[in-house]
């Protein structure tokens, strides 16, 4: 009896004390440096610590996780364009090479399904969405499995919760494209395979909902958030435009697409990233020019937008990501020497800046993990 109940609470004080033992650690691209820098994010006050860098071989950009969040990998846009892929160690965060591939293309967004069957590509100068296989144990297959032609400027791409369907932010169309996605990794048009934004908005980066009802997408010229409702099929109904928050307060006039060598000394909206809480209660942007992130409440009913505020982050805020218990933000900048941790207050949403720690040249895409 004595032994039983030794057992019982050595089992309870284990199921207790086990969220403690979770580790979550911070991968940020330094596209200048040429390094992936590899953080700690303390769970309790959000805390941030840089464990080192990781030589990616080239300036490397976009990164994406694994189904199963044992593989990183990351887009190299400089010649040879490559894709890599690092196993992540669980409990130290050490990247460890697995493998780098010829890509097809430059890619300013890669993305990978549910199902761990499929790594995707958008590419911007490329004009088309690419589909690679991943192998049973995480690596990269080439050449791509599939490819389809999207019209100048292609942004982003991501897959739905079925794996069924691909969405495309086309900056140069004005246009969210809607693909189905084979599971040859065949990429084919979804009804009519395109839905409208506002003219000159430049549909960038786009979010799901996480009960896949609604797609929120993000235009850097404009600045509005456009919200598409999903269909069985997996078409998309334009349902609601929520405008930049920030333009009016900092005096920014309409942006421009900014191709290789662009110049121009006016302050225009420049949007970036769209990032939403993992229970779909909160949905944040980051705008570039004036170096802020703003956040919205997302009505649980109909996925509409209520703006909470704004608030000042790193400069030139390039990526954002959310960990995986929807307390903390961390932002990167394009010309800031740090990253910054925000805690998200549970109630409001607001953002409360708690942590900083240093970071490589053009610092842009943030990823998270939690073990």
């Amino acid at each position: 009896m004595i032994n039983s109940l030794r057992t019982v609470t050595l089992l309870a004080a284990m199921t207790v004390s086990a969220p403690l033992l979770a580790q979550t650690f911070v991968y940020v691209s330094a596209a200048d440096d040429g390094t992936i820098a590899r953080y700690t994010l303390d769970a309790r006050s959000g805390a941030l610590q840089l464990l080192g860098h990781t030589e990616a071989g080239g300036k490397v950009m976009p990164m994406a996780l694994s189904a199963d969040h044992k593989t990183l990998y990351a887009a190299i846009r400089s010649k040879p364009l490559q894709l890599a892929s690092w196993q992540i160690d669980s409990q130290s965060g050490e990247l460890n090479h697995r493998r780098t591939v010829p890509a097809a293309a430059s890619y300013p967004y890669i993305s990978t399904d549910r199902q761990g069957r499929f790594l995707l590509g958008a590419s911007y100068d490329g004009d088309v969405v690419q589909v690679y296989r991943l192998t049973a144990s995480g690596t990269i297959a080439t050449p791509p499995v599939g490819s389809y032609k999207t019209g100048h400027a292609a942004h982003s791409v991501i897959v739905d919760a079925s794996g069924r369907h691909a969405y495309v932010g086309n900056l140069g169309t004005d246009r969210v494209l809607q693909l189905r996605l084979g599971a040859d990794g065949t990429l084919s048009a979804l009804g009519k395979g395109e839905v409208a934004t506002a003219a000159d908005n430049g549909p960038r980066h786009s979010v799901l909902s996480p009960d896949n009802r609604y797609l929120y997408n993000i235009g850097e010229m404009g600045g509005i958030i456009t919200q598409f409702r999903r269909e069985t099929s997996g078409e998309l109904v334009k349902v609601a435009e929520t405008p930049n928050a920030v333009a009016a307060q900092y005096h920014l006039q309409h942006g421009r697409e900014r191709p290789p060598g662009y110049s121009d000394s006016t302050p225009r909206i420049w949007s970036a990233d769209i990032q939403l809480t993992p229970d779909g209660r909160f949905l944040y942007v980051s705008e570039r020019t004036s170096s802020t992130v703003s956040g919205y409440r997302v009505n649980q009913q109909d996925g509409k937008l209520t703006l909470i505020g704004s608030w000042p982050v790193e400069k030139q805020p390039r990526g954002m990501a959310i960990s995986a218990d929807g307390r903390w933000l961390v932002v990167s900048g394009e010309k800031s020497a740090v990253i910054g941790s925000y805690a998200i207050e549970a109630r409001s949403g607001a953002l409360q800046r708690v942590g900083e720690a240093p970071t490589g040249r053009d610092a842009n895409w943030v990823t998270i993990v939690s073990y």
